[in-house]
C-alpha cells in the first residue's frame, strides 16, 4: 500500500506512506486517486469513471495536480528504507532504561497489568546498590550516546523514594565523570506526593508523569485503595499543585487509563482538560480477552467516535485560545521521527531495557517476569545478544502484517509486549491496538492540518 486516503471535519486527506507526504486535497483529486494503481495515470479510465460528476477539464487538471506529485516524488513513492535497515549492521547501545524502583504498591488498580506492582512475583524494593550497579549498566553500555533516558517506575516509585534520591544523586556524579546527561522521569499514582518530595522531583525531574483517570466516578471505580475506597479527591489537589511548580518549560502529563468500564474517555479528557490541565493522556488498557476490563473489537466503533469527538473539541478549544495537548495526537508533520525509530519503534530489548529490583534486565517493563525473555542482570554488566539481535530485528520489515498497512511508519509496529502477550509472537501486531493507532494518527493528522489552516 503506497497511499492512504480519508476524510474527516470537512478534510480530504491524502498520505504518501514512504515519504510521509500529507496532502489536502479537494474532492477531484480525492476521487480520482480511486482509480490511479500504483503511480499509473490512465486517463481514459478517469474521465470514463468520473465523467458523469465532474467535467473533462476539471477531470484533467485534478490528473494534471497528481502527475505533478508523483514526478516530485510525494505521491505514490516507492520504500526507500528497506535495503538500508537489511544491511543495517550497527551495533546497538542503550539510550533509555526503565528502573522498576518498586515491585509493590499501595494501591489495588483493577486494570494493573503488574499484577498489583509486584509482577507476578515478590513485592520488594530496589536496594542503592541494585540502583547503582544498573546506572553503571546503563552508561557502560550507551557507547558514544550523550543522552540517556531513565523511568523510574514501579508498582509505586515514592515507596522507595530515599533510595530514589541517592540513585539520582548517584547518576548526576557518575553523568558528569562519563559526560553524560541522564536525565529522569518519575510515574507515579501521586498518593504519597507531598511538599518535601515535590520539591525534589520539580528541581530534578524532567518529566513528571501522574495518574488519574478523568472523572472522579472512573477513577474511584478502578484506581482504588486495599480496602476498595477511591483516591480521586485525595489525588487531583496533591496533581494540581505538582503541575503548578512545572513552570519554566518543565515537562509533565496527566496520564489515565480506559477500559470497557469508560469507552465514553473523551469525558475523561475533558474532566483532566477543565481541571486546567495542558497535557493529557488517556491511553487504552491492555488486557487479556477474558478480563472483564478488556477492549474488543466490537468496541473500536465507540472508541472511534470518542477519538472523533475529541478532535473537534481540540480543534475548538484552540481556536478559542483553550487549547490543551492529547499525548496520542503529537505528530510532527515536518520532521517526525529518524528513519531507524519509524522502522523499530521504541527499541525494547536493544535500546531500551528494564531493571527489577533484584537487578534481572528485561526488553521493557512489560516484559518482567517473563524468564524467557530475561537478557541478564546488572550484576553481569552485559546482556544475551542472541535475544538483543531478535528484538532488534522485530521491525516492521519482518512483521508481514506491517508491510501491508499504511500507518507503518507511524507505529513502527506496534508494542513488540502486546504483540507478544496477545499473539505469543513479536512479529505478529496486536490488532485491536493496530486499530486504534492507526484512528489516533487520522484525527492527529486532521488536527495539525485545522490548525496549520487557521
Amino acid at each position: 500500500m503506497k497511499i492512504h486516503k480519508y476524510k474527516q471535519c470537512d478534510l480530504n486527506v491524502v498520505i504518501d506512506v514512504n515519504s510521509g507526504a500529507i496532502h489536502i486535497v479537494d474532492d477531484i483529486v480525492y476521487d480520482i486517486l480511486d482509480f490511479v494503481d500504483d503511480n499509473q495515470v490512465n486517463e481514459e479510465i478517469i474521465i470514463k469513471g468520473l465523467g458523469f460528476k465532474y467535467s473533462k477539464e476539471a477531470i484533467n487538471e485534478g490528473i494534471k495536480e497528481i502527475k505533478t506529485l508523483i514526478e516530485e516524488k510525494m505521491l505514490f513513492t516507492d520504500d526507500p528504507y528497506k535495503e538500508m535497515i537489511a544491511n543495517d549492521k550497527s551495533k546497538s547501545f542503550i539510550k533509555a532504561m526503565c528502573l522498576n524502583i518498586a515491585h509493590d504498591c499501595n494501591l489495588r488498580c483493577k486494570y494493573c497489568f503488574a499484577d498489583e506492582g509486584d509482577y507476578h512475583g515478590t513485592k520488594q524494593l530496589m536496594s542503592f546498590e541494585v540502583g547503582k550497579k544498573a546506572i553503571d549498566f546503563v552508561i557502560k553500555n550507551s557507547g558514544p550516546r550523550k543522552n540517556i533516558e531513565v523511568d523510574l517506575f514501579g508498582g509505586e516509585p515514592l515507596m522507595n523514594f530515599e533510595v530514589v534520591k541517592q540513585i539520582m544523586e548517584y547518576a548526576k556524579e557518575e553523568g558528569k565523570i562519563h559526560n553524560k546527561n541522564i536525565r529522569f522521569t518519575i510515574t507515579t499514582n501521586a498518593t504519597l506526593l507531598n511538599d518535601e518530595n515535590m520539591e525534589y522531583i520539580n528541581e530534578n525531574m524532567g518529566n513528571v508523569v501522574l495518574s488519574i483517570d478523568g472523572r472522579k466516578s472512573v477513577t474511584d471505580k478502578i484506581r482504588v485503595r486495599r480496602d476498595g475506597s477511591g483516591i480521586h479527591d485525595i489525588i487531583l489537589p496533591k496533581i494540581k499543585k505538582m503541575v503548578s511548580m512545572r513552570n519554566e518549560g518543565k515537562q509533565y502529563y496527566v496520564r489515565g487509563t480506559f477500559t470497557r468500564e469508560n469507552l465514553d474517555f473523551y469525558e475523561d479528557v475533558m474532566a483532566l482538560a477543565e481541571e486546567g490541565f495542558k497535557e493529557i493522556s488517556i491511553e487504552p488498557v491492555v488486557l487479556d480477552d477474558d478480563h472483564p476490563l478488556s477492549l474488543r473489537k466490537e468496541d473500536l466503533g465507540v472508541i472511534f467516535e470518542q477519538y472523533d469527538k475529541l478532535t473537534e473539541e481540540m480543534i475548538k478549544r484552540e481556536k478559542q485560545g483553550r487549547g490543551f495537548k492529547f499525548y496520542h495526537f503529537n505528530i510532527d508533520l515536518n520532521g517526525g521521527p529518524c528513519v531507524y525509530k519509524r522502522i523499530s519503534g521504541c527499541g525494547a530489548g536493544h535500546e531500551y531495557v528494564a531493571v527489577t529490583p533484584e537487578g534481572d534486565i528485561y526488553p521493557c517493563h512489560q516484559f518482567v517476569g517473563k524468564e524467557e525473555f530475561k537478557l541478564g542482570t546488572v550484576f553481569q554488566g552485559e546482556i544475551d545478544k542472541e535475544l538483543e539481535n531478535q528484538f532488534k530485528n522485530g521491525h516492521i520489515y519482518n512483521k508481514p502484517k506491517c508491510m501491508d498497512c499504511w500507518a507503518r511508519f507511524y507505529c513502527s509496529g506496534g508494542c513488540q509486549a502486546n504483540n507478544y502477550n496477545f499473539n505469543k509472537d513479536i512479529h505478529i501486531p496486536y490488532e485491536v491496538g493496530c486499530e486504534m493507532m492507526k484512528k489516533r494518527v487520522e484525527c492527529a493528522i486532521v488536527l495539525k492540518a485545522k490548525l496549520m489552516e487557521e
